[in-house]
């Protein structure tokens, strides 16, 4: 499996710091800045490993996650926001979420958790049947 992310965010300086660090330890990353952009990157790449801001213009990361569950039930999705008080946290869950960063994020806690995600894929996609 190509160990492809994709990044959703409206802050071009998060955006970057992500494309950044991820592409420097050698994953291919694709970028959105709103909901819509995600599901037409989507539409044409497998992608299983995602980070999506909470806080979108238009559709929000919640409603976006809903709508790539609804296709992908096996991608790893983690929420990205500034801020989690409890409800948001259940309401993450509720929409399938596999985690959550609170921004500002640690570089270590992301990387940690993508090998760990990429691990997990593989375990999954790659059993005997």
């Amino acid at each position: 499996m190509e160990r492809k992310i994709l990044i959703v965010d409206d802050d071009v300086t998060v955006r970057d710091m992500f494309h950044d660090v991820f592409s420097d330890t050698g994953y291919s990353i694709s970028l959105a800045t709103n909901g819509e952009e995600a599901l037409k990157i989507l539409s044409e790449e497998k992608i299983m490993v995602m980070f999506l801001d909470l806080k979108l213009f238009g559709m929000d990361g919640i409603e976006l996650c809903r709508q790539i569950r609804r296709t992908n039930h096996m991608a790893i999705i983690y929420a990205i926001t500034g801020w989690a008080g409890l409800f948001e946290i259940e309401e993450c869950r509720e929409a399938g979420f596999d985690d959550f960063f609170i921004k500002p994020v640690k570089i270590n806690q992301m990387l940690d958790a993508v090998e760990e995600a990429f691990k997990k894929l593989d375990r999954w996609l790659n059993r005997p049947h």
